[in-house]
């Protein structure tokens, strides 16, 4: 197999794995949360994403990897770890802007790893950071589908109390 190839089928098979995690363990687990406390959880992954910045190692990386390549993943995930960071504590206190944050971070976080991904010709130069795109990019896109997912659909555990509290006793 070609460079290429391995990366694609490691990668691919690394999302449908945390994909199937998500759907069969984490979604059913986290209906029952707040959307705070589910967000919360679903962040969590991304507050690491400061590892991202040894796209710009000697070590990590071998010599020729394009600059734009690892400028932009390094920064991209640096800032998006922050971001997740800075999220966690917002959503934590409960503070009045924590959902602005979710989505702020989200949207850069979701767009860093697309940028990233769009850009094949770094692959061959990943040396030591291979397992940061096949295999946590992979956990960061499926918890940024969740994400979405939880922002869009609302709070599902208070939906469902409302709902229970509404309904007449038999």
């Amino acid at each position: 197999m070609e460079i290429l190839e391995i990366f694609g089928v490691q990668f691919v098979l690394s999302a449908i794995v945390f994909a199937l995690i998500a759907k069969w363990y984490a979604a059913p687990w986290l209906a029952d949360k707040s959307k705070q406390v589910a967000l919360g959880l679903l962040i969590l992954p991304h507050a690491f994403r400061h590892i991202g910045l040894t796209f710009l190692t000697p070590a990590g990386v071998n010599e020729g990897i394009p600059s734009t390549f690892a400028t932009a993943a390094a920064y991209g995930d640096f800032a998006s770890g922050l971001l997740a960071i800075l999220a966690l504590i917002a959503l934590r206190r409960n503070w009045p802007l924590a959902m602005a944050l979710v989505w702020v971070f989200s949207l850069v976080g979701f767009a860093d790893l697309l940028n990233a991904l769009r850009q094949a010709e770094a692959v061959p130069y990943f040396a030591a950071v291979w397992y940061i795109p096949t295999f946590l990019v992979p956990l960061l896109l499926v918890t940024h589908v969740m994400i979405f997912a939880r922002l869009l659909g609302g709070d599902v555990a208070a939906a469902e109390q409302t709902t229970t509290r509404d309904k007449p006793a038999h």
